[in-house]
């Protein structure tokens, strides 16, 4: 199995909580194809309200950004969903749509109309066999994405953890190895 992230901010998180694990950094908006399986971690943009900050997000099913759905593995997604709950937090498994750009304002509300839950950059250019995501909830409709904020970094490293440590939970490290 392969963490896969994107940012500073996620492989940084992912090395501190994954330590055994193999863990592939491919860049924002990049993708990754693999015969192996793969784990996208890290962050995501909440569409609708009533996602916060925080919020895990362990998606059944992935929009390509040519618009083709991908499912993600019942098995992965179970036990990401299970790792979250010995965390107290319910994941939420809405599909996760990937774009190529941020989304914002009014583009939040047209994907959430289409049933999506959450925005990414990389999950969807993410290519092998067996697919799962861990991304939690970074910016949200009320509270808009700008890096310049002093929010951002503290949230940005609690919420990069919070997947990493989601998917050492789902896999421990003997598992890490060969999952």
């Amino acid at each position: 199995m392969i963490v896969v992230t994107a940012t500073r901010f996620e492989a940084f998180a992912a090395r501190r909580e994954l330590r055994s694990a193999r863990l592939a950094r491919v860049g924002v908006g990049k993708g990754l194809r693999s015969e192996e399986t793969l784990v996208s971690c890290g962050l995501a943009g909440g569409l609708r309200d009533d996602l916060a900050t925080g919020t895990v997000l362990v998606p059944r099913e992935v929009q390509r950004p040519s618009g083709e759905r991908v499912a993600c593995d019942p098995e992965l997604v179970e036990r990401l969903a299970a790792a979250s709950r010995t965390l107290g937090l319910e994941p939420r498994s809405e599909p996760l749509v990937t774009r190529t750009t941020l989304v914002r304002g009014a583009e939040r509300a047209r994907w959430a109309q289409c049933g999506f839950a959450g925005v990414d950059m990389e999950t969807g250019s993410l290519v092998a066999p067996r697919l799962a995501a861990v991304r939690v909830v970074l910016d949200t409709p009320k509270r808009e994405l700008d890096w310049r904020a002093l929010w951002v970094p503290a949230e940005a490293w609690r919420c990069a953890r919070l997947a990493a440590r989601v998917i050492a939970i789902a896999f421990p490290p003997p598992e890490l190895d060969d999952a």
